[in-house]
């Protein structure tokens, strides 16, 4: 036997810690070989869906801001899909009926470049006179919110709504 430390360690023991090292060094890259083998078009493990419905600036901040947090802290691992109706649908407008800080446009426009899906209730669209032409490049024209949320959920999609 060795002596480590003041400790004996015998070969058994040293055998024993190389192999569950190997062992969970496997297990480790196997994880991660998973991780990456999901294929194009594939759903990532996490799906949210967030209803955003409100014009109030303090409000629009809060929602952009855990979009951001949820997409930081998941990357390529979370779908993340906002659906907007009533006033809420203004952050997707070419020309908003309502103010819209130019930030919340911004960072509106961000998200929507990381992936992040905004769908436009076709609903609140026709109450206001619009047709898809007044929406946002990347913003995708749905029938109702109401039954988007409810399909998405349908699908596993976590709902967040304020």
């Amino acid at each position: 036997m060795k002596k480590n430390a003041g400790k004996p360690v015998s070969a058994r023991r040293r055998a024993l810690t190389v192999l569950l090292a190997v062992a969970g060094a496997a297990v480790l890259g196997r994880a991660q070989a998973e991780d990456e083998l999901r294929f194009p078009g594939e759903d990532p493990p996490h799906k949210i869906v967030y209803q955003f419905n409100k014009a109030d600036p303090g409000y629009q901040d809060h929602v952009i801001f855990s979009i951001g947090a949820v997409l930081r802290k998941y990357g390529d691992d979370v779908k993340i899909v906002v659906v907007a109706f009533a006033e809420g649908i203004h952050i997707l407008a070419k020309n908003p009926g309502r103010e819209v800080k130019e930030e919340i446009r911004q960072r509106v426009a961000s998200l929507a470049q990381y992936g992040v899906e905004f769908h436009a209730c076709g609903n609140t669209l026709t109450a206001l006179g619009w047709t898809e032409d007044d929406l946002l490049p990347f913003a995708q024209y749905v029938d109702a919110g109401a039954a988007d949320l409810m399909e998405l959920q349908e699908q596993g999609y976590a709902y967040i709504s304020w």
